[in-house]
């Protein structure tokens, strides 16, 4: 739904900080290693980011480059890990050092960010391998339509790899988030 907010950085403490724009102000979830690259108060800051619409609430993630945010999207993908876990291996590890572990099946050292045991590591190290280099390839320009459509289904409880081959051969055909989406839920619900 919100691509990237911009604004001036209102507040900043670690996991956190408070983005104002156009009169509003966005409380938005970061990873560590996104507190630290970010500017003091007072200054204009830009995130990357991901709305989670889940029972207890809406939670908007920030991510400071579009490759942060597409590795946030793939750990959740995976069975039993969820956006806060996601956000935990995002602040524990760079994401070379997770791409490099990743792809050299070096899962203890993914074991010792906090708050990911043995198991939890293996999932992701199994689970992403083979998905895991399409990050780091340069990616042709996905519409920004298709990426929210895709985000709102899978908040909506669909399976992200059915919704995943729906919206790719329906986002040739229509290219705004409204008609997108519209026609995705057509093809999802037969």
């Amino acid at each position: 739904m919100f691509y990237s907010i911009s604004g001036t950085l209102v507040h900043k403490e670690p996991g956190k900080v408070v983005v104002e724009t156009g009169g509003i102000a966005y409380e938005i979830l970061i990873a560590l290693n996104t507190f630290s690259a970010l500017p003091e108060p007072g200054f204009t800051a830009k995130l990357y980011t991901h709305l989670s619409i889940r029972e207890d609430g809406m939670y908007l993630y920030g991510f400071l480059d579009e490759q942060e945010k597409r590795i946030f999207l793939l750990l959740n993908t995976v069975s039993k890990v969820g956006p806060k876990l996601s956000l935990a291996v995002l602040s524990g590890i760079s994401t070379q050092k997770l791409k490099d572990a990743i792809l050299s099946n070096d899962y203890p050292l993914i074991a010792t960010i906090p708050g990911i045991g043995k198991k939890t590591a293996e999932r992701i190290v199994l689970e992403l391998r083979d998905k895991f280099d399409e990050v780091f390839e340069p990616v042709e320009q996905r519409t920004s339509a298709a990426e929210d459509v895709l985000s709102a289904l899978a908040n909506l409880g669909y399976k992200r790899q059915d919704c995943k081959n729906i919206v790719t051969k329906l986002s040739g055909d229509y290219d705004d988030f409204e008609t997108l989406l519209k026609e995705s839920l057509k093809k999802l619900s037969k």
